[in-house]
């Protein structure tokens, strides 16, 4: 007896970048597909705040230091405000307000509308794509680790927005089990892929994500920190896996599909993302 046929479903995908490697074992997944996540974070889990806040204190006066000069070369170059608050989704899915250095031109989504930014961004100012480079931009979000609503590492935090216009809940696998941790200024995910530009770039974070809720620990945090100044500094994923011993594809996949869920005998079609 022949396999139910599969819908395909086609996600509103910005075109793919065609230097991206294609991951097969992730691209085939269905969209509805079900991860079940070890509800035991393990005892780091208990202590992290402790560990952020301290972070956050010791690294705060080195990072005024470069917040203040960033402001200032904003204000010379670029009208507007030089800093912006956004709402993102936090642990549990609650709302709060990120802090960031502006980057690109003021108000300008009023004209844009909502959309990830791409490579060679027009959006972005000069000083901005600097900023972006370096991350000096993400500094002010120490504060946001001061006030409880992120950790120092962790998934990056997205928009409501977003989620929603990109129908990420419902086309990512596993997309709901990254809010079972603080957001992050930086993590596992930001350390060796690029930015956000489709949902399929979405999907490959994804994988990071939850490696790094299922094994978060303080050697890896610190590993991860390392590793986020040296990119800083225009080191490459490949670089950064090597020198901080970071998994590697192959692992965060392996972690990744054995916490799929297999559907029982006999369910309907389910709908498959056709990878951009």
């Amino acid at each position: 007896m022949s396999a139910a046929p599969t819908t395909l479903l086609t996600p509103p995908n910005s075109p793919a970048p065609a230097n991206r490697e294609t991951w097969p074992e992730i691209d085939r997944l269905p969209a509805d597909t079900v991860l079940d996540i070890r509800a035991d974070l393990g005892w780091y889990a208990a202590v992290k705040t402790a560990f952020d806040y301290g972070a956050a204190l010791a690294l705060l006066p080195f990072a005024l230091v470069l917040i203040g000069l960033a402001a200032l070369a904003v204000k010379l170059t670029s009208p507007g405000p030089v800093f912006y608050t956004q709402t993102r989704v936090g642990l549990n899915g609650r709302k709060y307000k990120i802090i960031k250095i502006r980057s690109m031109r003021a108000n300008v989504e009023a004209t844009s509308g909502i959309q990830w930014s791409q490579k060679g961004d027009s959006r972005v100012t000069p000083i901005g794509k600097f900023l972006r480079t370096s991350h000096i931009d993400e500094l002010p979000q120490l504060l946001n680790v001061l006030m409880g609503d992120m950790s120092l590492v962790g998934p990056r935090p997205e928009r409501p927005e977003v989620i929603q216009a990109k129908g990420l809940n419902h086309l990512v696998p596993g997309y709901r089990h990254r809010l079972r941790v603080k957001p992050g200024v930086t993590g596992l995910a930001q350390c060796q892929l690029d930015a956000d530009s489709d949902v399929t770039s979405v999907r490959y974070k994804i994988v990071y994500d939850l490696y790094y809720v299922e094994n978060q620990s303080l050697f890896l945090d610190l590993r991860l920190i390392g590793a986020t100044l040296l990119r800083a500094c225009k080191a490459g994923p490949t670089t950064l896996r090597r020198l901080f011993l970071l998994p590697s594809r192959r692992t965060v996949a392996a972690g990744f599909l054995a916490n799929v869920v297999k559907p029982p005998a006999g369910a309907p079609p389910v709908a498959v993302l056709q990878p951009a």
